[in-house]
């Protein structure tokens, strides 16, 4: 799997904040299910649940991005072998999405079902 193609998705969602998320959840959730966790704002009465948060777990590195109440996103990377947090960094979205995109294409690299959920991702 190319690493430029699976940046390059990410970054064409990226210019307004909540259609990222939204679209990024939604390929994560269709990708990976059981390594993505999504938390939506709203109530029961809501019309809308928009996205504010995005967990996904790639083996031993964590990646969560979260829009704050202001609409900034924030993201952060985190490393931590057998349930021990080894480090933690807040990145650039940029940074962000490149470290996401090389964990994906790493996790597609061993395994087929990774591989196939990539080209759904892509698609």
């Amino acid at each position: 799997m190319e690493f430029d193609a699976v940046a390059a998705s990410f970054r064409a969602d990226a210019a307004d904040a909540g259609t990222f998320l939204e679209v990024l959840a939604k390929k994560l959730e269709e990708a990976l299910p059981g390594s993505v966790k999504v938390r939506r704002h709203g109530g029961l009465f809501r019309k809308d649940h928009p996205v504010v948060e995005i967990r996904a777990q790639m083996g031993d590195w964590s990646f969560h991005l979260e829009r704050t109440e202001e609409g900034q996103l924030v993201s952060e990377r985190s490393h931590a072998v057998r349930g021990i947090a080894l480090s933690s960094e807040r990145m650039e979205l940029d940074q962000w999405i490149v470290a996401l995109t090389e964990a994906l294409v790493e996790r597609a690299r061993h395994s087929g079902n990774a591989a196939e959920a990539l080209r759904r991702f892509l698609a």
